[in-house]
This record gives C-alpha cells, structure tokens and sequence, in this order.
C-alpha cells in the first residue's frame, strides 16, 4: 500500500475544473495536502487525465490555480487529483492556505461563501 508524502487535511470548498474539450465542471474539496486534493462531484473524469483546477479556499478572494493536475483515482462522485504544474504565487498561496488549515483545522470546514451565501 502506498503511504502518502504530504498530510491531507479535510475541507469543504468550491471548486471548478476542465480540460480542453474533454470535461468542464464544479464540485466540493473535501481534503487538500500541498502536492493534491479529494473533489466530490458529479461529473466523471478518467485517471489519467490533466485538469486545470481553481479551488475557492477563501471568501472574497481569488482561488488557487492550478495549471494541470493529473486525476490519479475515480471511484463513484470522488476522484483524487495530483498538482502537477503550478504558478510560483499559486504555489505560495497554497502553502500559505494548508498552513492555516494545519494550525487551525476548523478553518477548513467551511465552504468559500459569496456574499449573501452562508457558509
């Protein structure tokens, strides 16, 4: 059994992914690690496939982009994604997001919410 390299921490945020002309679609983070995530969603992606991923993590604030980002497993509404290409000041937003999860967990179980949206 493979052991992973970097803790996942449980979170509920929005997030949107799509490839080009293969898929396009939202769903909900539910764990993040620093090099990945879980997504729930209706949409069926394929392992092995690379996906553009934004993850609302904070309200009001632009979301972490991530550039390409392979689908590792699909299994019923989840899929696990591994980042593969990500922007120097995506990486930095990332870091700075799992470590205020990490210090303060209950911080990621909460969606991004919008104005007027409760959360």
């Amino acid at each position: 059994m493979e052991q992973r390299k970097h803790l996942r921490f449980p979170v509920k945020f929005h997030s949107s992914f799509s490839s080009v002309g293969m898929v396009r679609g939202t769903g909900s983070v539910v764990d993040l690690s620093i090099r990945g995530c879980r997504i729930e969603s209706l949409i069926d992606v394929q392992p092995g496939s690379s996906l553009e991923v934004r993850i609302e993590a904070v309200a009001h604030e632009l979301p972490i982009q991530i550039q390409a980002a392979i689908v590792r497993w699909s299994r019923g509404r989840e899929f696990g994604l591994e980042f593969e290409v990500i922007a120097p000041t995506e990486w930095v937003h990332l870091q700075d997001i799992v470590r205020q999860i990490e210090m303060a967990p209950d911080k990621g179980d909460t969606q991004a919410a919008g104005p007027g949206e409760s959360s």
